[in-house]
């Protein structure tokens, strides 16, 4: 990443002190910029995905709103969670979309998707947007139509 912003601060125009971010070791004038890693789920998401798998696991029949949704930006993987096991909050419950046309609900675990990355080397990221429009039902049934997890 080449930075000019800062040029009257640093001569060479590299803005390496302002991004604590170090030159390039092969390409003159870039910088490498440390990766900003966003957590998979806020605190807020955490606790209500925890409330849902504490009634499930109550024998509470439930068709919550999806809580988060996890994607890979390079891969066409997607996960709409909506519950996380209270037995040892890593374990999600939700719809799984792996990109080759068979969505299903099924369980992953967080940490596991932690250290996922697709095939350029991008993490698994929580879309910030992401507001549910349906019950999971209504996901699944959506999903199982069109191959894949369409919002």
């Amino acid at each position: 990443m080449r930075i000019r912003a800062c040029a009257r601060k640093h001569g060479d125009g590299l803005a390496v002190p302002c991004f604590d971010a170090q030159a390039h070791p092969r390409i003159l004038g870039f910088v490498e910029v440390p990766a900003m890693t966003l957590p998979l789920v806020t605190a807020d998401e955490h606790t209500r995905l925890l409330a849902h798998g504490a009634a499930l696991a109550a024998g509470q029949h439930l068709d919550p709103l999806p809580v988060v949704r996890l994607f890979t930006p390079d891969a066409h993987v997607t996960w709409l969670l909506v519950s996380l096991d209270p037995a040892d909050d890593d374990t999600a419950y939700g719809l799984i979309d792996l990109g080759i046309g068979m969505p299903s609900l099924g369980t992953v675990k967080l940490s596991d998707l932690a250290g996922i990355v697709g095939p350029h080397k991008l993490p698994v990221r929580r879309d910030r947007y992401f507001q549910a429009l349906r019950p999971l039902s209504e996901y699944v049934r959506l999903a199982q139509e069109n191959g894949a997890i369409t919002d």
